[in-house]
């Protein structure tokens, strides 16, 4: 018998040899072991488990590789990986007491098409595989409602990541600093997620889904900090290791240390490679905005931009140029009002200038230059707008190729939205509808067929679960008729046979109950449904012949009842008739 500590609560597990699968006495919560060959691998799993259950996942992460190095068929390693990558933490339910997972790492994928947990179910055993599956289900359904509460939140620029209080629970210097920060750009229009604030009509257990939005929205994450052990502090780390993985997948983002009464080679190495801030230093604030709205493409644009991107074939005369020059000026300070003024007043004189039209239509979006017009957020482009069509009525050749290419890049970028926030059938519809609208243009045609893959494997997984949950004949047909819908994908071919026979099966199991507890005419009716399954058949004759005897039971009963019974019946009718005469004669 060897010992392995419980991989929710920690408490010490006693394990057989050979067993795969145990419930700890401490949580109660039923739970997959590892293949313990010797004491070392042990103490590895004891130690990676430990970083895990202390939300430290990618220290955790590094030991389940190494163990995963010397048995690459390990399933419980592979598993332990599905929960670093999603930052599973098991909490206490306060109502039965038990360990329960919440999501800390929050992805767009499905656990489903995590190649770790392929990888578990390919090498766990039959009780392995049961437990992985259930826990997949639930890690799904849990992911599903994170996704559908961040789809809702507005993306943000920037991201303040900091540490809120101290070991005995006070506020950080870095808090105060980060709330000057936030405060700062907020004034330049900037939206800040800054977790003091933003989170303060949040319930903790529902942190993860604004969490979520705000790391894969903003373009830029400030991580400050006043000490070492401040940037390395467990849920800091989990905030910017999160955002430097999207970088890595390359997402554009930039990730900005900033340091303050600390030797800048303390910061952690993952900054090594980062220009980092020192927050000490004069002007700090200043440089630091000024890089972000570089950043984000929110600083005024340079005079030069909007002519510069603006060919035009009319040529342009004196009168008019002044004016549009004004205008130019106008787009780069935002003042739309303005800008239309001065268009206007340049289609007076030249009703057919392509370049007035061309700011007209900036002006309407609000942007300041033609490459900014990708940032429009419509599915429908801006095709339809009359100020497009007469910028590419009155202008030259590549005028018109550019914003043709621009209003489909604005159709595409609202598809890729819809498409990395998909997570149901119909989000993938969606999406698909309007990669639709430019088949062709870039990846399009190859997304359209991934909705359609992704549809399927929804549906899949829907008919997946409802498999999973059936017990009846009926809960099976039904699950039958989901995976005929998508009969052509994966396995759903054999799930539909396998269906079927496990309605069979659950027919002839109801039939049994139903004979062994004299229900004779009902199980002859399933029976009948089945009669080339085992031994229905025999069963159906045997079920007949009882319910044969019971009605000859019964009408040797009525017979009797007749001859004996209702005579009896007449004459004590008679005799009460007597005595009541007699009574009321006596009266």
């Amino acid at each position: 018998m060897s010992v392995f500590k419980c991989k929710m609560c920690g408490g010490t597990l006693e394990i057989n040899a050979g067993e795969s699968v145990a419930t700890c006495d401490y949580c109660g919560t039923q739970q997959t072991l590892p293949r313990l060959d010797d004491e070392r691998k042990a103490n590895m799993y004891d130690r990676a488990n430990h970083f895990r259950r202390n939300n430290e996942f990618d220290k955790a992460m590094g030991i389940y590789e190494q163990i995963l190095n010397e048995d690459s068929s390990d399933a419980e390693a592979y598993w332990s990986l599905v929960l670093c990558r999603f930052g599973i933490e098991y909490v206490e339910d306060p109502a039965t007491h038990k360990r329960v997972p919440t999501i800390n790492r929050a992805q767009y994928t499905s656990v489903f098409d995590d190649d770790n947990y392929k990888s578990a179910l390919n090498y766990a055993d039959s009780l392995q595989k049961a437990v992985y599956e259930q826990e997949a289900r639930t890690i799904n359904e849990i992911q599903k409602g994170i996704l559908e509460i961040s789809q809702k939140e507005e993306p943000f620029d920037v991201f303040v990541c900091y540490k809120e209080t101290d070991n005995n629970g006070r506020r950080t210097p870095d808090s105060v600093l980060a709330n000057d920060l936030y405060h700062q750009l907020t004034q330049e229009g900037f939206k800040v997620f800054f977790a003091r604030i933003t989170l303060e009509d949040k319930l903790g257990s529902a942190y993860e889904p604004y969490i979520f939005a705000a790391l894969n929205s903003a373009k830029v994450m400030v991580v400050l900090g006043t000490k070492p052990e401040y940037f390395s502090a467990v849920w800091v780390k989990n905030e910017w290791s999160r955002y430097l993985s999207l970088i890595k997948q390359g997402e554009k983002k930039i990730l900005i240390p900033a340091y303050k009464d600390m030797d800048p080679y303390d910061l952690p190495e993952e900054f090594s490679h980062l220009q980092a801030q020192d927050m000490s230093k004069l002007g700090f604030m200043q440089d630091l905005i000024r890089g972000i709205k570089k950043i984000t493409q929110t600083d005024a644009p340079k005079e030069t931009v909007v002519r510069e991107t603006v060919t035009v074939s009319a040529p342009v005369n004196n009168n008019t140029a002044p004016l549009l020059k004004r205008a130019a000026m106008f787009l780069e300070d935002k003042n739309w009002q303005s800008a239309n003024e001065y268009c206007q007043k340049v289609l007076d004189m030249d009703p057919e200038c392509a370049t007035a039209y061309l700011y007209l239509l900036l002006a309407e979006l609000e942007v300041s230059t033609v490459d900014e017009l990708e940032k429009v957020i419509d599915e429908n482009g801006i095709a339809g707008r009359d100020n497009y069509k007469k910028a590419i009525r009155f202008g030259d050749a590549e005028l018109k190729e550019r914003l043709e290419y621009l209003n489909k890049a604005i159709i595409y970028n609202k598809a890729e939205s819809h498409y990395k926030r998909a997570t149901t059938a119909e989000n993938y519809k969606t999406a698909k509808a309007v990669y639709a609208k430019i088949s062709g243009f870039r990846d399009s045609s190859e997304k359209i067929k991934l909705c359609e893959e992704k549809t399927q494997e929804y549906w899949y997984n829907i008919a997946q679960s409802a498999f999973y949950k059936a017990n009846s004949e009926q809960h099976y047909l039904e699950v039958a008729e989901k995976f005929q819908a998508i009969k052509d994908y994966k396995d759903s071919a054999e799930k539909i046979k396998l269906c079927k026979e496990k309605a069979i099966e659950a027919t002839y199991s109801y039939a049994e109950t139903l004979m062994d507890n004299g229900n004779y005419l009902e199980a002859i009716n399933e029976f009948k449904k089945i009669l080339d399954y085992k031994d229905s058949k025999e069963l159906l004759e045997w079920c007949e012949e009882e319910q044969k005897g019971i009605v000859e039971e019964q009408i040797r009963f009525k017979r009797w009842a007749k001859i004996i019974l209702y005579p009896i019946a007449v004459w004590i009718v008679i005799i009460m008739i007597l005595v009541f005469l007699r009574i009321i004669g006596a009266i």
